[in-house]
């Protein structure tokens, strides 16, 4: 796996290696070494899978407030999708910025995002599928949000006529109040 730092201090873009036969591929989506290799001390003990029908879904953005804190390995297995990973950490110095990747089925990607931010994404095609790796298990009570187009953060999320957003996502409160 090939590990890229991000501008979000603690946030990387991982690209899977391919080793090809003609078979076809094996890509390594996590070994533990690896990820300690670069100081990422990642424990997967929940992974999910969502499956989302339409172009220009927007899920997020979602989080667990500590002490159920999570890390989130997310990879794209159908379709495609804009990942965007927004940092909520106190007294970090890119507190309140963000960062938005693209990730597909073809491009062996995957978004690791760190404890203490918070993460959505918006579909860019019909029939999608996410796959998630957590570190830490789902705690319904834990769950929070904040808004997709909170001004604090000035996403520039990909256009779209219309969104489809739940009525929980579009609830969230401002990082503002």
């Amino acid at each position: 796996m090939i590990f890229t730092p991000t501008a979000l201090e603690g946030a990387y873009v991982i690209d899977m290696e391919r080793r090809e036969d003609e078979r076809g591929y094996l890509a390594r989506t996590f070994c533990v070494d690896e990820f300690a290799e670069h100081g990422l001390d990642m424990r997967i003990v929940q992974s999910s899978t969502i499956q989302t029908k339409g172009r220009n879904t927007l899920r997020g953005l979602h989080y667990q407030e500590a002490p159920h804190r999570e890390i989130k390995l997310v990879r794209c297995t159908r379709g495609s999708i804009y990942v965007v990973m927004v940092d909520l950490r106190p007294g970090s110095a890119t507190r309140h910025q963000w960062l938005g990747v693209e990730l597909d089925a073809r491009g062996e990607r995957m978004a690791y995002v760190p404890e203490g931010f918070a993460q959505g994404y918006q579909t860019l095609e019909d029939d999608v599928e996410v796959s998630y790796s957590m570190s830490h298990r789902f705690v319904p009570a834990a769950a929070r949000g904040v808004r997709w187009d909170d001004p604090a953060f000035g996403i520039e999320w990909p256009a779209a006529d219309e969104r489809i957003i739940s009525e929980r996502d579009r609830s969230w409160p401002s990082v503002m109040g």
